[in-house]
């Protein structure tokens, strides 16, 4: 089964499929009786059968506890995640409509303290997010570990970050420094909130609805650090003025429901997030591309702040 029509078929899609976006997954936008839905087709070799269906079991439940979030669609016998040729899977999820609240190549379009208010709803959607999932059962879900060894072990989830061919010997050497440095002090952050995260909370997926906000793609889920949740945002704006006014607001909407972390935790778990993805483009991109070095001069930048 390779036509895209066809795995949409196997949903009871009928009518034209367009490709909406290809980054991890590709995504498609398929008709079910009428209505709108999304078509994924996971990354392969990505994230193993298990780890996707826990992920469409999470957002099941969050969806059934009415947190924003894209709900999964079963086929007609009951099942959601469907094998097609080469090992990928393919998975339907309900279609959101509205908008990003905006994109990484683009400025935000408003004033600061429009900017801020935006995102003190971005912390109040996290927090939402964390406290409806506190309430649920997650001991059946199986996802990946953004915990010590996930972020900053020998192998991390997304890569040895260290090892970005566009870093220079004296900045590997740097690099390697600060990874030994944030190791041990994560290491001692031993009261730090973790539990089920987004890990993955850009622009692009969060969405602006009639409704309010909507969080999408959970593909990066998985079992980590609460303040990474709300690191992880931030790093699209790690080089604007107003940074900690950003930082600021996340807290504020996130301590309206739940203890939010400090200014400080959130600056260190920015870098992490700068460090999982200067990993995460290396099997992504070729060796002298623009893009390796933007990310790795990201995590260079983050670390040097951090340590100084």
């Amino acid at each position: 089964m390779n036509k895209v029509e066809d795995i949409a078929a196997a949903w009871g899609a009928d009518g034209p499929v367009c490709l909406i976006a290809e980054r991890e997954n590709a995504v498609y936008r398929v008709s079910i009786n009428d209505a709108p839905f999304a078509l994924r087709l996971h990354r392969k070799g990505y994230q193993e059968k298990a780890s996707i269906l826990s992920e469409l079991m999470w957002t099941n439940r969050l969806a059934d506890a009415e947190f924003c979030c894209p709900r999964p669609v079963s086929m007609p016998d009951g099942s959601l995640l469907l094998e097609i040729d080469g090992g990928r899977y393919a998975s339907v999820i309900s279609w959101v409509d509205g908008t990003p609240i905006g994109n990484a190549e683009e400025v935000f379009d408003g004033t600061i303290t429009e900017h801020c208010d935006l995102y003190r709803d971005v912390g109040l959607l996290l927090a939402q997010l964390h406290n409806v999932t506190d309430s649920m059962k997650t001991n059946d879900i199986t996802r990946p570990s953004w915990n010590l060894s996930g972020l900053l072990g020998k192998s991390p989830f997304w890569g040895r970050f260290w090892e970005n061919p566009s870093l220079s010997a004296s900045e590997k050497k740097f690099m390697i420094y600060a990874r030994d440095a944030a190791y041990s002090h994560l290491e001692g952050m031993k009261d730090a909130d973790f539990g089920l995260i987004h890990a993955d909370a850009l622009q692009e997926n969060i969405f602006s609805t009639p409704s309010g906000l909507t969080l999408i793609d959970f593909d990066d889920s998985g079992f980590g650090y609460r303040g990474y949740d709300l690191g992880a945002p931030m790093s699209q704006h790690y080089t604007l003025r107003y940074l900690d006014d950003l930082i600021e607001a996340v807290r504020d909407g996130y301590g309206v429901l739940r203890p939010a972390p400090s200014l400080e935790d959130i600056h260190f778990f920015l870098m992490l997030r700068g460090f999982a993805s200067s990993g995460w483009v290396i099997p992504r991109q070729p060796k002298k591309s623009t893009t390796q070095r933007r990310y790795a001069e990201r995590a260079l930048h983050l670390s040097y702040q951090w340590l100084n």
